[in-house]
């Protein structure tokens, strides 16, 4: 659902007030993060990963849109009020669509929205033809063609190519590369040397499997993510990763606290809500779970709506290896629950229920989400070809991914209660309360948004089930009574979905249940004059 802060045609630029109003909807917040006990060589390193990440901006700018730095040089210039607001806005959103608002353009000379496959791919590029040559192509270079790590271009001969990130951006990932190798050399933690060094390699050589393996291996104080990763600007194939980077300090107490957590992940498979076929009998090595407090982010991780968890790698052969790594912004998360779901969480829920909403609740549940996209499957088999759900929904993939690492997190919290996690009555109401809140939170990003699509999926067919019910005066209320069952459903219908790659029934889904129904849209219009994200005051 677009926000009414933007005009429904980009056509119509907004002027100063109206961009004004569409700032707004990210609420100041200066996070709190305690440097002091890092060690003399890793506060030098910190120094050489912060100006690294001005290089994963300067990337990742280029990834979205091929005019994003010259425009940005340009608002630099101007000094009207207009023109510094433009700027503003411009720099919340990493470029010239506002990613609240469907993608649509604030500023002039620009597409009216942002170009489905960002950079990665040829504007006047169409899918018949991309499949056309992916189709044509031997096995090695189609997966290169298809794989995270390469952007499309024409050669001279108007056929379609794969480039290499490593050429593509060379002079920055070089930069980029530079710095960390330095940042390597002076930190005292080992496991961090190595793997600033492997990803520093990586860069240049466009290989980046044993440094992912390096990250999941990394027990370091100041915790660190740098890299091409989520393909989330990929609106066409969901094929392509964008760079970001997360410079964080571990919570050594609030990890040791959750790490029990992992331990269970196997049983959790086992007892899934889907045909046995379909289980992984044997989950990756490790999953270990990383509480941080985040210092800065970058490129794709500092846009928009802020990330607060994020679960990687996405390569497939890591994840089969070791597993993959559950990463929770703690610091970022008090900062989204105080200034987004506990406003929201007055408009949406009656009066009684609002006592339910729990940061506890709010933080365990994302970091249910979390490992929830650890489990389930992830290598499949369609006809006798072995392939991935990813490679099988391809644009659709990251809805409904989000929508079954939600649902699924949610089963597996329950599960947990109902198998020996010291819990009462009172923690149920509390999750189950706290995720119809947080359900709203996510639905303001927007539909153009892969949670929010995932979450109307997950709004709708839970309303549906009788679990979550309208209360009259505009707000929401859980029926505890249907919730369980319906979200067992939910959970079995999507992990199968995902298991038989079935795109169809995906898009299916999406198109029934992916929209916001009028009784929603009027809760979110009664919310509108609440902040939608935050905005980091001091990155």
């Amino acid at each position: 659902m677009p926000s009414p802060a933007l005009p429904a045609t980009a056509a119509v630029l907004p002027e100063l007030p109206q961009l004004a109003r569409m700032t707004a909807r990210f609420a100041p917040v200066t996070l709190q993060v305690e440097e002091t006990g890092l060690s003399p060589g890793d506060r030098q390193a910190l120094a050489k990963l912060r100006e690294a990440a001005r290089f994963i901006d300067r990337i990742f700018m280029d990834q979205l849109w091929s005019g994003n730095r010259a425009l940005g040089e340009k608002l630099q210039e101007d000094a009207t009020p207009l023109g510094q607001a433009r700027l503003k806005y411009f720099l919340l959103n990493k470029g010239p669509w506002s990613d609240l608002d469907g993608h649509a353009a604030f500023l002039p000379g620009v597409p009216a929205r942002k170009p489905p496959g960002a950079d990665f791919y040829p504007e006047d590029m169409t899918r018949g033809e991309f499949d056309r040559w992916v189709n044509s192509l031997p096995e090695a270079a189609r997966q290169e063609a298809e794989g995270f790590f390469t952007v499309i271009r024409r050669a001279p001969d108007a056929r379609l190519a794969a480039i290499p990130y490593s050429q593509a951006y060379a002079a920055d990932v070089a930069q980029a590369a530079s710095l960390l190798g330095e940042a390597a050399a002076l930190t005292d933690n080992a496991s961090l040397g190595r793997f600033l060094t492997l990803r520093a390699e990586a860069f240049l050589s466009n290989d980046y499997y044993q440094s992912d393996v390096a990250w999941m291996d990394l027990d370091a104080p100041l915790d660190i993510t740098i890299g091409p990763y989520e393909t989330y600007i990929d609106e066409l194939y969901g094929y392509k990763a964008a760079f970001e980077a997360y410079i964080t300090i571990r919570d050594d107490h609030e990890t040791e606290r959750l790490a029990d957590f992992s331990a269970r992940l196997q049983e959790i498979e086992d007892h899934l809500p889907i045909e046995p076929r379909y289980r992984n009998p044997k989950l990756g090595g490790a999953a270990p779970i990383r509480v941080v407090n985040q210092v800065l982010a970058a490129g794709d991780g500092a846009h928009g709506v802020r990330t607060a968890a994020f679960n990687l790698p996405n390569d497939e052969r890591v994840v089969h290896q070791k597993g993959s790594k559950r990463v929770m912004l703690k610091n970022v998360q008090e900062a989204k629950f105080q200034s987004i779901l506990v406003p929201l969480a007055a408009r949406v829920l009656p009066a009684p229920a609002r006592a339910d909403v729990s940061f506890d609740a709010f933080f365990t549940h994302i970091l249910a989400h979390e490992l929830s996209h650890g489990i389930g499957p992830h290598q499949i088999e369609i006809a006798g070809r072995r392939t991935t759900p990813r490679q099988e929904l391809k644009e659709l993939y990251s809805a409904i991914e989000e929508a079954k690492a939600d649902i699924t997190g949610l089963f597996m919290l329950q599960y947990l209660f109902d198998h020996g996690m010291a819990h009462g009555p009172q923690a149920e109401r509390q999750l189950y309360t706290t995720f119809l809140a947080s359900a709203f939170r996510s639905l303001r990003f927007g539909l153009a948004e892969a949670h929010a699509k995932g979450m109307a999926l997950q709004f709708n067919y839970l309303s549906d089930q009788g679990a979550f019910v309208e209360s009259g005066d505009g707000t929401f209320q859980v029926d505890f009574g249907k919730v369980k069952g319906a979200v067992r459903d939910l959970t079995r219908d999507l992990l199968t979905l995902e298991a038989e790659g079935d795109y169809t029934r995906a898009k299916g889904m999406l198109d029934t249940l992916g929209l916001i129904r009028p009784a929603v849209a009027r809760a979110l219009d009664a919310c509108a004059s609440l902040p939608t994200d935050i905005a980091l005051v001091e990155e």
